[in-house]
């Protein structure tokens, strides 16, 4: 706990020294910038065929606080984070050019942009299910903003906060970013601070509770939550590709995952042959024992472990893959549940474990109608060979993302937008769309002494041949007309 203090005096002190200036620009942040691509192939690329000691680091905290096999966690918190800062650092420059603003008659020989600028200083609060993404894929757009960063780790991945904690101040700026660890104490202490922006993945009880803080302040917030991401399967598939892209999706990271489909949606025909085809892929990627499969997560702490096997207790529905469990090990087997109503326990909730419902609907009319009585989801995924399915369900329903034929493939591209609509986030970060949700967009007009005759259509005394004339050259058909 010693750490933990220091950290936050230490903290303190740098977000103090920043605040009372409020004069952000980008000679102010000189010193936090993204590192060059020599730098960062350096330090986290392998080094020929030996992989670098920081990149073994970051592939062994998801190990130690989840089980996560390193084939997840190399694609889940490492490649996805490298290659967003990749992205970013190849494009960075043409996204901080000022941008060009169109101009009336009025305005014609002034020179009007829109510049991008630094926010200040922002907090990133992590979360658990992918410790590292879910903390640095943000400050990839924050640094690249050039904003000073405090970062806040989900205490549930004590493992990775505490590498974090250790690699942050060796390989970046302490008078720029720093890291507090700690609790819900901790979290709610950083709070009564003001920042000039919040960013948080997580619940959305704790973002009831980040939002009242930062309503104190007029703090803008960033919120990433998740939420009940549906599948719908209709008309003719290739159920066995379907079902291999379904069971990867669900029960990647042992399904905790923010956009891992959290049920399905298909008729009892389509039921009845799916079926057979997820219990083929399971066994295929799992084994007949999944316990023993190395390949397969276990649930991060005995309290998620806990939730997830109320669910199993509480739905009224008919387990038919899996369902066993073992609370000493955190293990929770892939599950199906059928006959599941959209009034059960397993619906009540984002799931975020290895447990898949599927509902059965008599049209895809139905399914609709069902996914949008709910909040607005996430992520939405259609599995069909019927383009006209696909199009249907995009244009009828609203959700963060939407794939189709795959599941969680669409956020790993950086020149997507990854967020929520409504209930499951606000706002977006990956790519230029971090840049944006941190960057203030100053609208600038630089005037000259010309054309001063001009300007006396808007002096007193006023007159109506004066007002004709000004609503003219300012119009937006003005310069169209000339």
């Amino acid at each position: 706990m010693a750490s933990v203090e220091q950290s936050n005096e230490k903290t303190w002190q740098m977000y103090l020294c920043h605040l009372p200036t409020n004069t952000w620009s980008s000679s102010s942040f000189t010193a936090c910038r993204l590192p060059s691509p020599s730098h960062l192939n350096s330090q986290l690329v392998s080094k020929g065929s030996e992989p670098s000691t920081c990149f073994l680091l970051l592939i062994h905290c998801p190990l130690v606080d989840a089980h996560q096999p390193k084939f997840e966690a190399v694609l889940s918190e490492v490649d996805i984070l490298l290659n967003d800062l990749t992205f970013t650092i190849s494009n960075l420059s043409s996204w901080m050019q000022p941008e060009s603003a169109s101009t009336n008659l009025a305005t014609k020989l002034d020179d009007c942009f829109i510049r991008r600028e630094p926010l200040g200083v922002v907090l990133i609060i992590g979360s658990w299910n992918y410790p590292l993404q879910l903390l640095l894929l943000p400050m990839v757009g924050a640094i690249a903003a050039g904003n000073c960063v405090i970062l806040k780790p989900s205490e549930v991945s004590a493992t990775t906060g505490s590498l974090v904690a250790e690699l942050v101040p060796k390989y970046l700026s302490q008078e720029c970013y720093a890291v507090i660890r700690g609790g819900a104490e901790e979290t709610q202490e950083l709070l009564k601070n003001r920042f000039d922006h919040i960013f948080f993945t997580g619940s959305k009880g704790v973002a009831r509770s980040i939002l009242q803080a930062a309503s104190l302040h007029f703090t803008p917030v960033t919120l990433e939550l998740g939420g009940k991401s549906p599948c719908v399967v209709y008309g003719p598939v290739n159920m066995t590709a379907a079902a291999r892209r379904l069971v990867w999706a669900k029960f990647f990271n042992a399904g905790q995952s923010c956009v891992a489909p959290d049920y399905i949606l298909c008729t009892s025909s389509t039921r009845d042959l799916l079926l057979p085809a997820l219990k083929e892929a399971l066994w295929e990627f799992y084994g007949e024992d999944p316990r023993t499969c190395p390949d397969l997560c276990r649930i991060v702490s005995p309290q998620h472990w806990t939730r997830l096997r109320a669910l199993l207790e509480k739905t009224r529905g008919r387990i038919v893959i899996g369902g066993e469990s073992d609370q000493e090990d955190k293990y929770m087997a892939p599950t199906v549940v059928v006959d599941v109503s959209e009034d059960d326990a397993l619906m009540a909730e984002e799931i975020l474990g290895p447990i898949l419902p599927i509902l059965s609907v008599e049209s895809v009319e139905e399914a609709i109608a069902l996914i949008n009585r709910g909040q607005k989801p996430l992520a939405l995924y259609v599995f069909s060979e019927e383009s006209s399915v696909v199009k249907t369900v995009l244009e009828k329903t609203s959700s963060g993302g939407f794939c189709s034929n795959d599941g969680i493939v669409h956020m790993t591209l950086p020149s997507l937008p990854f967020g929520g609509v409504g209930a499951s986030g606000w706002g977006s970060y990956h790519g230029r769309w971090g840049f944006e949700t941190f960057s203030h967009r100053r609208a600038c007009m630089l005037r000259g002494w010309a054309l001063e005759r001009f300007n006396t259509l808007r002096y007193p005394p006023y007159s109506d041949g004066k007002l004709g004339w000004l609503r003219w050259t300012t119009s937006a058909h003005s310069c169209v007309l000339m």
